[in-house]
């Protein structure tokens, strides 16, 4: 249950959130892409409590589940860093000098893909084509995709991902995105 303990509410909250959420798409042929699709919507992650409960719903193991979410890489069991940063490895951005990025990231971020820094900001991923081509090498964060990306560039970009502005103005602190 522990899983449950960074999201929001109490765990008798969140474990009835979970039922509903698979109790809505049980019964749908094929429910259970849908129903791991709105738990990692609702939570960013599947927690693994809910394997219990998918399994229990659709009468199946929590092992068969489990092989699910670990064959369709989109799904993730453990909550993602804030930021989740996706490097494209497609053949185009491969040309364009990806592998030396990759290397380059996972060596600033100390960190692999698959992984999360320490300080949970950033998580890194690797994706096999953001459809940015012409602007290989591509970087996508969140919604927003970053071409002709560098080592410079990347650095750039993870300081502005970290950095926080104090406006004298109004003495707010606001995030520098």
């Amino acid at each position: 249950m522990n899983d449950l303990q960074n999201t929001s509410g109490n765990a008798d909250a969140q474990l009835n959130k979970l039922t509903i959420i698979v109790d809505s798409k049980k019964d749908l042929p094929g429910g259970l892409l849908p129903i791991l699709h709105d738990i990692q919507h609702e939570y960013g992650f599947i927690p693994k409590v809910a394997l219990g409960i998918i399994a229990t719903k659709l009468n199946q193991t929590e092992a068969e589940i489990h092989g699910v979410i670990s064959f369709y890489h989109h799904f993730r069991l453990t909550e993602p860093g804030a930021n989740i940063v996706e490097i494209c490895r497609g053949e185009a951005c491969q040309a364009m000098g990806s592998k030396q990025l990759e290397n380059h990231a996972k060596t600033s971020l100390n960190i692999d893909f698959g992984q999360t820094t320490t300080n949970k900001n950033v998580t890194l991923e690797p994706v096999y084509c953001l459809g940015n081509c012409a602007c290989a090498p591509s970087v996508k964060v969140g919604d927003n995709v970053h071409g002709r990306m560098n080592d410079k560039k990347f650095d750039k970009l993870m300081n502005k991902l970290t950095t926080f502005e104090l406006s004298l103005s109004d003495n707010k602190l606001q995030e520098n995105k």
